[in-house]
């Protein structure tokens, strides 16, 4: 048998039964009579050449090799639906979900979108800040505006534009007046620590150029938490200029690093996505998003 003779809609019976195992339930579920269902199961039994289920007193029951083969046969399906998905969406895209991180703008792209695209439905929706790679693989947007750092495997990363990085301090700390500091002013400064380890390098600079670690402060996951840390005085952190979260905040101070690099600001789609919108919104964000003061 090759795989050209496998029979999906076979399979998807099969994958029924299997999880009523019983027949008569998963007829009726499928809507079909049941002697039609067991013939089609014995259809697939013998493109197959082996036996995947057994009736019982109590019901059905998977021999050995249907056991093996229903993972299988669901993941079959799984990947028979996304490709043609994919087509449809590569034939004819008629909607896109932007996805963006904290105090990211996207206004003036997807307004862009939307103008040269009447007819599509295109809609934005907030990401949590560690999650627009898995938002991106499990489909929920098509495309995040987003900062680095971000693994970039299987995706299409642009970045749109830089943005410095500052120190986060409450008002009564002891840098809290200087117009600028480095990172030998905050030597032994506690920073918070994030469930990320690529964040945690590159947020807490860590380690340090000189091969030295940063002190750990408060394990955190919320970006609120950090930020009633450090108001609070017991941690201090480094944080993108534009963030603007002095006028979420009245008891934070932000001051310039003079010898770290500036952070990016990136436009991050998947690899393999070929949809005419995706495009259209890169072009889009590539030409309007740019630095947020």
């Amino acid at each position: 048998m090759t795989e050209a003779d496998l029979d999906l809609r076979l399979v998807r019976y099969f994958t029924v039964v299997a999880d009523h195992r019983h027949f008569g339930r998963a007829a009726e579920d499928l809507r079909i009579a049941q002697p039609s269902l067991s013939r089609q199961i014995r259809r697939l039994e013998q493109q197959l050449g082996v036996r995947l289920l057994d009736r019982t007193p109590q019901g059905t029951r998977l021999t050995e090799a249907g056991e093996v083969f229903l993972p299988r046969a669901k993941a079959l399906l799984k990947s028979a639906a996304q490709a043609a998905l994919h087509a449809k969406a590569a034939a004819e895209p008629s909607r896109i979900v932007i996805g963006y991180t904290i105090n990211v703008i996207v206004t003036p792209a997807v307004r862009e979108l939307r103008r040269l695209h009447p007819d599509a439905d295109v809609q934005t929706i907030h990401v949590e800040w560690n999650k627009p790679r898995e938002a991106l693989l499990d489909r929920r947007v098509d495309a995040v505006v987003t900062r680095l750092p971000l693994s970039t495997e299987g995706l299409h990363v642009t970045i749109l534009y830089d943005e410095p990085r500052v120190l986060l301090v409450s008002p009564d700390h002891r840098l809290a007046g200087k117009e600028s500091v480095t990172l030998a002013d905050i030597a032994d400064e506690p920073l918070p620590r994030l469930p990320d380890a690529e964040w945690n390098a590159y947020w807490r600079i860590d380690p340090r150029p000189d091969g030295s670690r940063a002190p750990d402060g408060p394990f955190v996951e919320a970006i609120e938490d950090k930020l009633e840390f450090v108001a609070a005085g017991e941690a201090v952190a480094i944080v993108p200029a534009s963030r603007g979260f002095k006028t979420i905040r009245a008891d934070l101070v932000e001051i310039p690093l003079e010898d770290v690099g500036p952070g990016h600001v990136v436009l991050a789609t998947r690899a393999d996505d070929r949809s005419r919108l995706v495009a259209a919104f890169r072009k889009a964000a590539t030409a309007l998003l740019t630095k947020q003061d």
